[in-house]
């Protein structure tokens, strides 16, 4: 029984092979329509080992497995300068599945665009939003060679009522993202828009605020943005991000939360708005944090709703 199909966008300049097409995945192998070779395999030849790259740190953060000695060796260097890093990590992950699972129960949402997924780990979107409804639809958008190498483990949809998708695209290209996703997603009801740490790569805080404006807009009323990013309100965090950003081929903007509150402006905040991403809903509440609250990391966000 073959899986769910995916749409890869790309042109000749990257490691997709000009225009649109069509896959089919069947068992552990990859059929491509027109003949050319594996997806994956191509993919993979062109993954560079020898600089740090973001998703695959994160990944080595959350004890994944997809990365290298030169991820470890980086992600290691920051966790000697904020030893927490790890903790904050498994946080941010909690509240992609907080706001996921609170969206397809409490709010009724059965699509889900996610914008820079990252490397496949514990609880992914699909999982999460299928678990509670079967019938979920979900698009992955990122543009990492390794990414797409594992594309496999993220298009396997849960339940044989739901879908999962995959789009190679950057998020700088929000138009390109929109019409692809067109071709799974039905734009006459409800998406939940999901940024999940990946605004910061966004260098001009001016063109981040639009490319979430532009995504937004195509939207129906009744969606939703999910979104959180890192803030720079511990000098310690700022410190590790920054001597990270001298090495990386990515660096990563630190944004305060006034910042990341703009990426909202239009739309209607769930309650509690914009906070540390460990506050947003908690399930369990650590009487140790301050008011009750489990302790506050340095990653800011929230969940909003388009009026």
């Amino acid at each position: 029984m073959l899986a769910e199909d995916v749409v890869v966008v790309g042109d000749s300049r990257s490691y997709v092979w000009g225009t649109r097409t069509a896959w089919e995945w069947s068992g552990s192998g990859v059929a491509m329509t027109d003949g050319a070779t594996d997806p994956a395999q191509r993919a993979l030849s062109k993954i560079d080992t020898t600089a740090p790259q973001s998703a695959r740190i994160w990944n080595y953060w959350l004890g994944g497995k997809d990365n290298y000695e030169v991820d470890r060796a980086a992600g290691d260097a920051f966790k000697e300068l904020f030893p927490g890093i790890e903790e904050e990590a498994r946080a941010s992950r909690y509240f992609l599945v907080r706001a996921v699972r609170f969206l397809a129960g409490e709010r009724g949402i059965r699509q889900f665009l996610d914008v820079g997924t990252g490397l496949p780990t514990v609880d992914n979107t699909h999982e999460v939003a299928q678990r509670v409804a079967p019938d979920a639809r979900v698009v992955y958008v990122d543009n990492d060679p390794l990414v797409l190498a594992h594309a496999q483990a993220l298009l396997t949809s849960t339940t044989p009522e739901g879908s999962t998708r995959y789009i190679d695209a950057d998020l700088r290209e929000p138009e390109r993202i929109l019409e692809a996703a067109r071709e799974s997603l039905d734009f006459t009801r409800p998406v939940a828009l999901m940024l999940m740490g990946i605004l910061g790569l966004v260098e001009g805080h001016d063109e981040a605020c639009s490319i979430v404006r532009r995504l937004m807009a195509e939207l129906p009323s009744g969606s939703y943005l999910v979104h959180y990013d890192g803030g720079n309100t511990n000098e310690v965090y700022n410190e590790a991000t920054r001597r990270y950003n001298e090495i990386s081929g990515a660096p990563y903007i630190l944004r305060s939360p006034e910042q990341i509150a703009r990426y909202y402006d239009g739309l209607e905040l769930v309650e509690p708005g914009v906070v540390s991403c460990s506050r947003w809903r908690p399930d369990i509440v650590d009487g140790g944090g301050a008011g009750g609250l489990p302790p506050a990391v340095n990653e800011y966000g929230g969940v909003a709703r388009k009026p």
